[in-house]
């Protein structure tokens, strides 16, 4: 069963999870997996930035990254 934080690495006290991942989705669709086969929120930021791999397939979780959380870039 796929997790959305590895608990082995995690050092934090608080369970770290990404605002806009439902992890109980029960449809298949609903959950966007990432190549790691964990359920990821990821998005494009436009402007001519290219989204890196290590957002689209890494476990970190950053509520202040462009990529993968609620930020947006001003040009």
């Amino acid at each position: 069963k796929p997790r959305g934080v590895d608990v082995d690495v995690q050092v934090e006290r608080a369970y770290q999870r990404q605002t806009g991942v439902n992890e109980n989705a029960r449809k298949a669709a609903a959950r966007k997996m990432s190549a790691s086969g964990r359920v990821r929120y990821v998005k494009s930021v436009g402007l001519g930035f290219k989204t890196p791999k290590a957002a689209a397939n890494g476990t970190y979780i950053d509520k202040k990254c462009p990529f993968t959380g609620n930020v947006s870039i001003r040009g």
